[in-house]
């Protein structure tokens, strides 16, 4: 029997399946206009390792045929290639008439080499299509583009970079696609700024050349070696993998740098960084068009080429992503048929299987199913997890202390959000708390074996006024366990705590059990700077003598101010179970744990700086002391 791809991997939420009745949701279609045709020859294009015949192209009849099949779905069209502009500019014309009339297109874009783009090209972009969006492929500077190469070998940087200066002199923006690769490891701030330096570039995303796997060159459809694949066969000698691959640390690496950069230099204003923005629209709870972040993967994306192949993204492995052929399928039931029975898509779910218990699932999005069957199967699947991780909390660092970037390298604070995480009036809490004169209200102190201010009298259920050191009830309120803690943050270390908890296993309650944490909410982002930087020191300290079976965390979340809706960065340091391990060793060494965690905060305090323990990376490192 033929299980549905849905019954075999339960991954709602993170991969949705095309569904003939949603009919709000496009699906976006990459058209292959001459197949893997190109006028240059980029040593590491994977459209040319498919070996597929070209030289064909795609025409407006089989538009029409592709507008019919998805009828009543909104169109994302993008002209890809190879380099769609060898189709010609008559060719192209009649595409883009094509595309414009159909009610259905939302919208258009072009991705190309930009060797061919002149002002013929932009002058019929104007008439036909002024709304087309166009993206052009390029790895940054001069040095960072030495595998995008003409067939004699040659760079075609300086064409490229003629080809964004016309653009910017017809007041047009585009984004670019750059690759990373080792060419620009090291060397992101650079890259960024060279790349901004171009007044027709808002947009650029970062992309990773995950190429390890590859063992041989592109074949060859003669016999005649053109200088551009000698250089290929030179590069992907070796047992390695290519030379323009890189790790998917480095590649983190990398995109903290620019991150860091794009925010400090103030880019942001002007150029829409990927994958920074994406993933800090998933910090906070947005979604996004990015599919390496959002539900919508491959169900909900097409390749078509020249010949009539019908299948799903352009970057999994081909011929098995191929799902049919265009003149074949005469509706998107059909469609929905042939994804399910596709072997390529259900092994690709099934990649994202242990994403649906992973702590980063909001914020990843479970990644690019694609990118994820390019890693070596044994060693690189959890480089890749690990990779998104990093990023992620990276980011978060940069979004919370913007100004001390340092942080993005922390290795001990993850992000971790709590949900729900909320107080009535943030704002009034902070000022509260700094005002001892102020008037204390009554509080309804409720105590329990299942935790202190329960007003609501349900286990786990927390809803009570936010208490403070000046409040006469405020010692009786802090659970005796964690009090150490509290006391050594609060009065040693002057900051302010939002929330604590002592543990609780819950006995006899249908409730799971619940660790020790303090919850730390900083005066301003150089406060919290300071503390993220001091908690690592004291995670570092406190691990080497922590009994088996617990682990100390320190985690970045938001608070929501439930009178405003706006969110802050807090700080919230735990004790968990080690990972394997159970909550009955966890609560037989708890006490244990905590005073050797409430040792290591007596020897650290936030006024010591904002270098935490965690070591930099050797580029960054090398590149931020030279800043300093």
């Amino acid at each position: 029997m033929n299980q549905s791809t849905e019954q075999r991997h339960p991954i709602e939420g993170l991969y949705r399946s095309l569904d003939v009745g949603d009919t709000g949701t496009a699906v976006s279609v990459i058209i292959k206009t001459r197949g893997e045709t190109c006028d240059i020859d980029c040593l590491y294009c994977y459209e040319k390792r498919k070996e597929a015949p070209g030289g064909a192209r795609v025409g407006a009849g089989q538009i029409r045929r592709l507008a019919k099949l998805f009828k009543g779905r909104p169109l994302a069209v993008e002209l890809h290639g190879g380099e769609p502009l060898t189709a010609g500019r008559g060719h192209i014309a009649e595409i883009l008439r094509e595309l414009t009339d159909l009610p259905q297109t939302v919208r258009v874009t072009l991705q190309t080499n930009g060797v061919l783009l002149d002002a013929d090209w932009l002058d019929m972009f104007d008439e036909l299509c002024p709304d087309l969006r166009i993206g052009v492929s390029l790895d940054g500077d001069a040095q960072g583009n030495a595998w995008r190469v003409g067939y004699d070998g040659r760079p075609v940087y300086p064409r490229v970079a003629a080809a964004l200066n016309l653009l910017a002199e017809r007041g047009r923006g585009v984004g670019v696609i750059a690759a990373v690769t080792p060419t620009v490891l090291g060397r992101a701030e650079q890259v960024l700024d060279h790349l901004a330096n171009f007044g027709s570039v808002n947009a650029i995303s970062f992309v990773p050349c995950f190429d390890s796997t590859i063992r041989r060159s592109t074949a060859l459809p003669g016999r005649r070696r053109t200088a551009s694949r000698l250089l290929q066969e030179a590069a992907v000698t070796g047992g390695s993998g290519p030379a323009w691959a890189i790790h998917p640390d480095e590649y983190a690496q990398f995109v903290l740098s620019a991150t860091a950069h794009w925010i400090s230099a103030g880019h942001f204003s002007r150029i829409k960084l990927e994958p920074a923005v994406s993933v800090i629209r998933r910090l906070r709870g947005l979604g996004t068009g990015f599919c390496h972040f959002s539900d919508l993967k491959c169900d909900h994306v097409f390749t078509l080429y020249p010949d009539g192949r019908l299948g799903s993204c352009d970057e999994l492995p081909w011929p098995q992503a191929q799902l049919t052929q265009l003149e074949s399928v005469a509706g998107q039931h059909e469609v929905i048929q042939v994804q399910r029975d596709s072997l390529l898509l259900s092994q690709g779910k099934a990649l994202m299987d242990k994403c649906v218990t992973c702590d980063y699932h909001d914020t990843c999005g479970g990644g690019c199913v694609a990118t994820r069957w390019r890693q070596d199967p044994v060693d690189d699947h959890d480089a890749y997890c690990e990779y998104r991780m990093r990023m992620i909390d990276g980011v978060a660092a940069l979004l919370a202390q913007p100004a001390h970037p340092v942080g993005a390298w922390c290795q001990n604070l993850r992000w971790r959000p709590r949900t729900p995480n909320s107080m009535l009036d943030v704002n009034a809490f902070l000022t509260r708390w700094d005002s001892p004169d102020v008037v204390r209200g009554e509080v309804r102190l409720h105590t329990s074996e299942h935790g202190n201010i329960n007003t609501v009298g349900l286990a786990g259920v927390h809803a009570a006024d936010d208490l403070d050191p000046a409040h006469p009830m405020w010692r009786a309120a802090i659970e005796s366990r964690v009090w150490p803690l509290v006391d050594t943050v609060t009065r040693g270390w002057g900051l302010i705590t939002y929330d604590s908890c002592q543990g609780h296993q819950y006995d006899g309650l249908d409730l799971p059990p619940t660790g020790l944490r303090v919850g730390l909410l900083a005066r301003d982002r150089e406060e919290y700077a300071r503390t993220a930087a001091a908690l690592c020191r004291v995670a570092a300290s406190a691990s080497r003598g922590l009994p088996d079976g617990i682990e100390v965390n320190v985690g970045r979340s938001e608070l929501t101010c439930e009178s405003t809706g706006s969110t802050t960065p807090v700080l919230d340091l735990s004790l968990d179970p080690s990972h394997g391990r159970g909550w009955q060793t966890y609560f037989a060494h708890l006490d244990d744990a905590t005073a050797v965690l409430a040792t290591a905060l007596t020897a650290e305090h936030p006024k010591s700086g904002t270098t935490c323990a965690c070591p930099l990376p050797t580029p960054v490192e090398e590149a931020w002391g030279a800043i300093r």
